[in-house]
């Protein structure tokens, strides 16, 4: 990278070791201000989308906890911030921290970084979670995909593959939920939850309370028989 090629690119991404040093500096007061800023739009970005997603949020729970209860497994996989996530939603279902919840087989896809490379390397970054799809999923598991887009093509791969196996498809996005949200209404994916701002820490805010209340949710049902029979009674029913 060139010298001026350097100065460009630090200049663009690094503004504040550039500015004049007589710029008027911001104030405790100001930085006060914009904090309580970041706080409250965290709380109605996060309020506004459960309000909207209640429902849906509620459906996917009982699908996940049916999954769960018939043996089945759950997959999770995303990119960069959102793989984090993924691994974040894994330990939670494997390792529960709450007495009386029992442990759910949950695995994330990029914990295997010598198979993530391996076919990165040899096929394409466009398929590092459909080969394993293809060898650990099964009929009747769930996945579940993150991206602050919605846009990012190893998980539409991913999807595509897991719906050709018959698991339930699960898209957590963020803005107007780019390729999930496309997916979903033709059909191709089977839920798409979007947070509705552009701002990617709010999005990412939003789906950690998603996972942690859809996780609570999936034990919920589970701990209710009742509830579960009842339930699959209905979706009998509905399918007859």
């Amino acid at each position: 990278m060139s010298d001026s090629t350097s100065q460009d690119f630090s200049r663009s991404f690094y503004p504040f070791l550039h500015q004049d040093s007589t710029e008027p500096q911001v104030s405790m007061e100001e930085l006060r201000f914009s904090l309580m800023e970041k706080a409250r739009e965290g709380v109605q970005v996060k309020t506004k989308f459960f309000e909207e997603n209640t429902d849906q949020i509620l459906k996917l729970s009982h699908q996940l906890a049916r999954s769960f209860h018939r043996g089945g497994k759950l997959l999770v996989c995303g990119n960069g911030g959102s793989s984090t996530d993924a691994q974040h939603i894994a330990v939670e279902f494997m390792h529960p921290i709450t007495v009386g919840r029992k442990a759910l087989p949950a695995l994330c896809l990029t914990n295997d970084m010598a198979m993530v490379t391996a076919v990165a390397n040899d096929v394409g970054f466009s398929d590092i979670f459909t080969r394993q799809i293809i060898a650990l999923g099964r009929e009747g598991d769930c996945i579940i995909g993150l991206s602050t887009s919605g846009n990012s093509e190893n998980l539409m791969h991913a999807f595509a593959t897991a719906r050709k196996m018959n698991l339930t498809t699960i898209g957590f996005a963020g803005g107007d939920g780019g390729k999930m949200t496309e997916a979903h209404a033709n059909g191709e994916l089977d839920f798409c939850l979007t947070v509705p701002t552009s701002s990617i820490h709010r999005i990412q805010e939003s789906h950690v309370a998603l996972y942690h209340i859809l996780w609570d949710m999936v034990h919920s049902f589970l701990q209710n028989r009742g509830l579960m029979e009842s339930e699959e009674k209905i979706n009998s029913d509905r399918q007859g």
